[in-house]
């Protein structure tokens, strides 16, 4: 598993895919820098907010091609039956490459986190907010959310890795679940208000909504830039039953994954 996951590690650090969507990454906090520019009186909360969003599309595109080269294509390439001729098992594997994603995710955030919180202190110039926004704990705190979260898609793709004969397909589907799990709570909150009384909408909808809550997880709870932002600090109780949920579904992915991935057959 610790030569799978240092391979995955050197792979991942070289692979062009990585090149690019970290400048990419750099490059949306340098646009939320700039946005700053455009609330004059809160220039650093808007900096923020911006900056964690494109934190959070950075890491989840890293995640996504991390696990696609990885684990997709060596499959496609036949590749794989070189690593799987040592005497390892596949879950090793599998866990090994996984490892390496979230390492390799960890740095990405830390460094991006750093770009972004001299970009915040940056931003606005030398004008002081009546109520800045907190850089400390708060700040981490949302940016570990957002790897978390992160984490958890590259465990689908992981999973969608294992029993797909695309390559492709880990890195369509993985997007698609990111965006479902980041849209379920704002869909759940919605209907709990009544959906603006259009009851139509409710009854259609809501059945619905309450099967797929129970298969998909909420990945908006992952998000607390408002502790950083506003100071509004999320419950504890709150924040353990998230990171529970998120660690609960990346266990119970790559148990899928590894069950699946060691009944499939490679010719």
């Amino acid at each position: 598993m610790l030569e799978f996951a240092l391979s995955g590690l050197r792979s991942g650090l070289r692979g062009r895919s990585f090149h690019a969507v970290f400048f990419l990454g750099v490059l949306t906090i340098g646009i939320a820098y700039l946005s700053g520019f455009f609330s004059p009186r809160q220039p650093q909360t808007v900096a923020l907010d911006v900056g964690f969003s494109g934190i959070r599309f950075s890491l989840v595109l890293l995640n996504l091609f991390w696990v696609q080269e990885l684990v997709a294509r060596e499959i496609d390439r036949r590749v794989i039956l070189f690593s799987l001729a040592y005497p390892v098992s596949r879950a090793a594997f599998l866990a090994g490459r996984l490892a390496a994603v979230l390492l390799l995710s960890l740095l990405a955030a830390t460094v991006l986190g750093l770009l972004l919180l001299l970009a915040v202190m940056m931003a606005g110039g030398s004008y002081g907010q009546e109520f800045p926004p907190a850089l400390g704990l708060p700040f981490w705190a949302a940016v570990a959310g957002l790897a978390l979260d992160a984490a958890v898609v590259a465990a689908f793709a992981l999973c969608i890795a294992a029993l797909s004969t695309v390559s492709v397909l880990p890195l369509a589907l993985g997007a698609a679940f990111a965006v479902a799990g980041k849209a379920l709570g704002a869909t759940i909150d919605y209907l709990a208000r009544g959906a603006d009384g259009d009851e139509e909408l409710l009854a259609s909808y809501s059945p619905i909504v309450d099967r797929i809550r129970w298969l998909l997880p909420d990945l908006s709870r992952l998000d607390w830039r408002e502790w950083s932002m506003y100071q509004l600090a999320p419950g504890a109780e709150m924040v353990f039953w998230s990171v529970t949920m998120a660690v609960g579904y990346i266990v119970l992915l790559v148990v899928a994954a590894s069950l699946l991935f060691s009944r499939r057959e490679f010719s």
